[in-house]
């Protein structure tokens, strides 16, 4: 790699289940019994079929893994995973369940990170997983259409030697699905360069809570004719249908990539840092990402990196992570060379410090610290995560006020939260807050956090979460993003689609 100097300025250089008190009765819903099993095996084969209940009698053990997610903050409480190949069969298994009034938990990866995925009683979790087949590619479109159960790494490897990628780039992209991606209108890497899925996404196939399929997966780019119903399944976690196939334009490659991770003497830096890049890279860049000092030092502890040299790093105070994305190297290079100069050679440095990628091997290194943060936080114990957006100038305000709360209330250190600290897109304002409780979940650092820092974020004019979604964790939490109004008409909403409630129950909606 190649290091920067900033010759101007010296440097020195045991898990319980959350909102279990919130959760519904659900009287409404039936368990699933052995009659339901009988006729869930005339549609699909045994091997497709995962229940505790006879003939089956499979494991609790076995169903673990859907019954929790990966974080081990949910833990499910269904007795029985259906696993369809078709959407013929989804239907099927759709029409029975709302004439039997049985909960249905449609479930991709299980990488969610808010409980949408989990049963919550004795909903049965509708596997799409073996729903993993690439139907189309039109490599001069660039559009796809897709099962829903196809991993997005899967899709990426597919396109990628037809020169395309995927519009969308996740840290769990080895085992994220692409349905889960759009029924949570996931974000990611390159929303800032490529835009979000209510864009990309072209057309939907989706199981309504009746059966019936509704087939929208249209290729087309414009269609202007009527309601775009589409929109209403992106983002809506399972609780309106099940997304079965997707279309979706993927953009071309680019032909030249870099990037450039560099270290900052503080906060105030970093607004004005953006606005520079913005201006003298203009349209090849395509991230910028944040980190605030905590979450640097904790990935290095953990054998990330080290990027900088801890000397030159010294006491700066956060840091910053520049792709470039374009199609012809000589011109993208000469334009991040021009911007590294004007940085160094300011007479007021916004940065102390920084490192060129010089191959493909050092571009990928840097991008897996900023990836990796994610588990390296399971690593220090377990993390209240708060995936929330918020204005650029107030991400430091928001992760110091979530610090001075857990001091004030004598709940930081390694007792209780060891650390508070803040990383996220400042492309498009979603701050990843982690907050981690060095010896596990509990009920008392919960009520520290909570309602405390929706509050916080409601005083920012923010949201509640950026592109996580509500799931069951948020669901109390909602009324501070969204209206009386918009809450009561995504109510009706809901009750349209499936006045039964059998879809999801007690996600999203409070």
């Amino acid at each position: 790699m190649l290091a920067l100097r900033n010759a101007l300025r010296p440097v020195a250089i045991q898990t319980t289940r959350r909102w279990a008190h919130n959760i519904p009765s659900f009287s409404h819903l039936n368990a699933v019994t052995e009659e339901d099993l009988a006729h869930f095996h005339k549609i699909l084969a045994p091997t497709s079929i995962l229940s505790t209940l006879p003939p089956n009698s499979t494991s609790t053990d076995d169903l673990a893994s859907y019954n929790e997610d990966w974080m081990g903050k949910y833990h499910g409480q269904a007795n029985t995973v259906l696993r369809p190949r078709t959407t013929q069969q989804v239907s099927e298994i759709v029409k029975w369940c709302a004439k039997r009034r049985i909960g249905i938990v449609p479930q991709g990866g299980n990488t969610g990170l808010v409980g949408g995925g989990i049963s919550l009683q004795k909903e049965i979790v509708l596997s799409l997983g073996a729903m993993s087949n690439v139907r189309s590619f039109d490599p001069v479109s660039g559009i796809l259409v897709a099962d829903a159960g196809c991993v997005l790494e899967s899709l990426s490897e597919y396109i990628a030697p037809h020169n395309h990628i995927m519009p969308l780039d996740l840290g769990a992209k080895g085992s994220c699905q692409i349905g889960g991606n759009i029924s949570t209108n996931a974000g990611g890497l390159r929303l800032l360069r490529y835009g979000s899925l209510h864009g990309t996404v072209l057309g939907l196939e989706v199981v309504l809570p009746d059966g019936t399929i509704l087939d929208q997966l249209s290729t087309l780019r414009k269609d202007n004719t009527g309601y775009d119903l589409k929109q209403l399944f992106i983002g809506g976690e399972g609780t309106l249908g099940i997304v079965t196939g997707v279309s979706i334009l993927t953009p071309p490659a680019p032909q030249a990539s870099n990037n450039v991770f560099l270290a900052l003497p503080n906060f105030n830096n970093v607004l004005p840092l953006y606005q520079t890049v913005k201006r003298q890279l203009g349209e090849i860049m395509s991230a910028f990402e944040y980190i605030d000092r905590t979450a640097y030092d904790m990935g290095i502890s953990h054998g990330l990196g080290p990027i900088l040299d801890a000397g030159e790093v010294g006491d700066s105070q956060c840091f910053v992570l520049v792709e470039t994305s374009g199609g012809n190297q000589t011109h993208d290079e000469e334009k991040l060379n021009g911007l590294l100069e004007s940085l160094l050679s300011a007479e007021q440095p916004l940065i102390n410090t920084g490192v060129l990628s010089q191959s493909p091997s050092q571009f990928a290194s840097i991008w897996a610290f900023r990836e990796g943060l994610t588990e390296c936080c399971q690593k220090e114990g377990k993390p209240y995560k708060y995936d929330v957006s918020v204005p650029l100038a107030d991400f430091q305000k928001v992760v110091d006020a979530i610090r001075e709360r857990m001091i004030s209330k004598g709940l930081y250190g390694d007792h209780a939260i060891s650390k508070v600290m803040g990383y996220g897109h400042v492309g498009d304002g979603n701050l990843h807050m982690n907050v981690i409780a060095k010896h596990g979940y509990r009920p008392e650092l919960e009520e520290a956090l909570e309602p405390y820092i929706y509050e916080i974020v409601a005083s920012h004019k923010g949201s509640v979460s950026a592109e996580h979604g509500i799931g069951s964790m948020k669901t109390h939490a909602l009324h501070y993003s969204k209206s009386d109004v918009s809450i009561e008409w995504m109510r009706k909403i809901k009750q349209v689609f499936d006045p039964l409630n059998i879809m999801n129950p007690g996600k999203v909606l409070p």
